[in-house]
């Protein structure tokens, strides 16, 4: 089987084709994976503009499309279905994906999968590794912190998620308060490996509570405020607050982890999510695997940013389930994981 996928929910455009077997088989294989990163036009903002996120959009995915054709040497015939993210995300650019894909379905006559953008990196891990389910998500991006069961496509029950702030909407205003660029999760991570990362006391919120929901409102307000007091251009304090932040997140995820595999046991805890490609977060949670000895198994770095392969690979196991959507389907800005919503509200 093979299908394309296409994202375009916040501020990049991929489009990527996958294979696998038609039977239960987890593994699949990448036949492309082409992404136009936004940075350029959105770094002078210190964010995504939404408006100019899906005029980018636009201009670029039927290139894209053709792309990724010509580099799995397939055309359009070739191909079992079509999916595009439906949702979560900023609504201009997921209208862009999804009229593109339907159109590309329609006019071919193949099969059109919506696929929720967090249902996409929560099944990516299985394209690159053998993993069966149920497993133990923590997915964690710019959007998004929650740890969920996952019992198969479609299939997942949220045990906790944050009250209010994604922890890498923190990394990135940690970035922006110091200084350090667009975008911020990877600019604190390179910041912080020459840091000391006891040097500055962070709370941590919602630490050893009971439950498995994240808060991490608090914890920016503390950098804003360290950060305020510090000396103009010390990069040794800069590093020493980057690493302070990055290791106070990590006791953080560590203990919500250990919550919910009290409460729901599981053989392997799957990270996913742009925070995911963090080295140090990854150790942390490696080293709390070991502890419950069960399996901790992230994708690839290339997998854990926003691309088209999770979405075609999500759509591709949806596929394989007889899970198909119709051409009335209406992209939408919310989506929680955890509805069972197909059609759209």
């Amino acid at each position: 089987m093979r299908v394309m996928g296409i994202e375009t929910s916040c501020d990049e455009t991929a489009v990527a084709l996958v294979e696998a077997p038609a039977g239960a088989a987890p593994v699949g294989r990448i036949l492309a994976n082409v992404v136009y990163s936004q940075l350029t036009e959105h770094r002078r903002f210190g964010g995504v503009v939404p408006e100019i996120a899906a005029r980018a959009h636009l201009e670029r995915l039927d290139g894209l499309v053709a792309d990724a054709l010509a580099e799995a040497k397939l055309g359009f015939a070739d191909l079992d279905g079509i999916a595009a993210t439906g949702g979560p995300g900023l609504i201009g650019g997921v209208m862009v994906g999804v009229m593109t894909a339907k159109a590309i379905a329609f006019a071919h006559d193949k099969p059109f999968l919506a696929v929720n953008h967090l249902e996409g990196h929560a099944l990516s891990v299985r394209l690159t590794e053998d993993v069966s389910f149920p497993y133990l998500l923590l997915l964690v991006s710019g959007g998004h912190c929650q740890l969920l069961t996952v019992d198969g496509p479609g299939r997942f029950t949220r045990l906790g998620t944050t009250i209010d702030d994604a922890v890498g909407e923190c990394f990135d205003k940690t970035a922006k308060l110091l200084g350090l660029g667009f975008p911020g999760g990877p600019a604190v991570e390179r910041a912080a490996l020459g840091g000391d990362a006891v040097r500055f006391a962070l709370p941590r919120p919602m630490w050893r509570k009971p439950g498995c929901d994240f808060s991490f409102s608090g914890l920016k307000t503390a950098v804003r405020q360290a950060a305020e007091k510090l000396t103009a251009n010390d990069r040794q304090a800069i590093a020493d607050l980057c690493a302070s932040f990055q290791r106070t997140v990590g006791d953080v995820l560590v203990d919500r982890c250990t919550n919910a595999l009290a409460r729901a046991p599981a053989p392997t805890l799957v990270v996913a999510g742009g925070v995911a490609a963090n080295v140090y977060l990854r150790s942390r949670l490696d080293a709390l695997a070991i502890s419950n000895g069960i399996r901790l198994v992230a994708p690839p770095v290339k997998l854990c940013t926003d691309n088209g392969a999770m979405i075609a690979w999500a759509g591709l196991e949806r596929l394989r389930l007889g899970q198909t959507d119709a051409l009335d389907f209406r992209p939408r800005p919310r989506w929680p994981l955890d509805s069972g919503e197909r059609i759209a509200a």
